[in-house]
């Protein structure tokens, strides 16, 4: 009876409908997370669609870790950033998940499950998706070198970041990482102080002025971290930093006032500064881009309706609404057929196809982003995500690393 039902419901899924099968139950799922990809719309929309109501555990990206180690009962989903799979998988916590029964599965993008766009091998420094995207078996902890039916997590948001620049108070052409530690801008530039990110961007810049090239930015030597730190600091001695920031609104702020003209920042922040008519731009770079990913893991304590509930929830994420209002806000999203059923035509074009806005941008609150005639910092889908130099990681000399950053910090 049990599988019939399931097959009951799989039909309705394929189908597109949502029915409110779970409204009686009361059910509520508790979603741990960072609190940027804890939008209350998505909850709202979820609930209206299915009876089932999501309550955000709003933490940082260490904490969600830290939970998923030692509290694997206080979440029914988590949302987590791939590169904290090699803590988190060994502990056996979270549940593998059955490709078979997430409906768009075989639609998620290969740059994931394969590494690559448009047919073309992306930079995989670092903790890229599709190292850590398999596991053997069901029941096992090691990660797989090939797709197989058993995913850790399923794709949520992902983006491809870079600097973000003041146009209209640099005034001249900015297309290399190492323009960040470049004395010109003394005193106008800041780096994201989040470690594990942070170091990230400083490889990219020392790669960049020629210092020192890295077998793998994501997984450095001790030699390579001292390096790297030592270039950080001697700027940073030289007052090259008018802030190390921490929070994303602290560096819309720090774009908006134009006390910085230069600094790491994510797309969405760019986007703020944007909203507020301040020229802003998230600016391609000729070394490329640092990437990130986050996806959607099951721990294995969720059992019975709630499990079917938390399936329904991921079926109903990759069915395209949240993957349109996320590409709306300048992220990624997992399938991309289904969030361009859900755009229309124009924003499509603008967001994913790097063409001209045939008319004004607007964010899903409707605040406009970009006027008609712009075109999207760096360019298409295939083009931004195609030029992918390395991806957010832990490195096995992590605590060694987050030492001689706390030393640059109190330099």
């Amino acid at each position: 009876m049990r599988r019939l039902l399931l097959k009951g419901t799989a039909g309705i899924l394929a189908a597109g409908v949502f029915p409110a099968i779970h409204a009686q139950e009361k059910l509520v799922l508790r979603y741990l997370g960072t609190a940027v990809n804890q939008d209350k719309a998505i909850a709202d929309r979820f609930k209206a669609d299915t009876g089932i109501e999501i309550q955000y555990i709003p933490v940082t990206t260490d904490e969600v870790t830290k939970r998923a180690v030692t509290a694997p009962n206080s979440f029914d989903l988590i949302d987590t950033e791939y590169f904290s799979l090699k803590k988190i998988i060994p502990t056996g916590n979270l549940l593998a998940i059955d490709a078979k029964r997430i409906k768009n599965a075989d639609k998620i993008t290969p740059l994931f499950t394969k590494g690559e766009i448009g047919g073309k091998k992306v930079g995989d420094q670092g903790t890229a998706p599709k190292k850590v995207m398999f596991l053997e078996g069901a029941d096992s902890k090691k990660f797989s070198a090939t797709p197989t039916q058993f995913m850790t997590l399923i794709p949520t948001v992902y983006n491809a970041d870079t600097l973000g620049i003041r146009p209209d108070l640099i005034k001249r052409p900015i297309d290399s990482w190492k323009e960040l530690l470049n004395p010109e801008f003394k005193g106008k530039a800041a780096i994201l102080n989040i470690p594990s990110i942070g170091i990230m961007d400083a490889a990219m810049v020392v790669e960049a002025m020629g210092l020192h090239k890295y077998a793998d930015k994501g997984n450095m030597t001790r030699a390579e971290i001292d390096l790297t730190i030592k270039t950080l600091i001697e700027a940073k001695k030289a007052g090259q930093f008018r802030a190390l920031w921490k929070d994303f609104n602290e560096s819309v702020n720090l774009m908006a006032s134009g006390e910085v003209v230069i600094q790491s920042m994510w797309s969405p922040a760019v986007t703020a500064v944007r909203t507020k008519g301040i020229a802003c731009n998230f600016q391609p770079l000729k070394e490329g881009y640092r990437a990130w990913a986050a996806g959607f893991g099951v721990p294995k304590s969720v059992k019975g309706r709630k499990a079917d509930a938390v399936y329904e929830f991921i079926n109903w994420f990759l069915d395209g609404w949240a993957g349109a209002y996320l590409n709306r806000q300048g992220y990624y999203s997992a399938v991309l057929d289904t969030a361009k059923a859900k755009m229309e035509a124009y924003e499509w074009a603008y967001w994913m196809e790097g063409k001209p806005a045939a008319k004004d941008i607007k964010s899903p609150n409707g605040d406009v982003l970009a006027k008609a005639g712009a075109l999207r910092d760096g360019g298409s889908y295939e083009q931004r995500l195609g030029s992918i130099a390395c991806w957010n990681a832990v490195m096995d000399e992590n605590e060694y690393m987050v030492r001689k950053w706390n030393e640059f910090v109190a330099a």
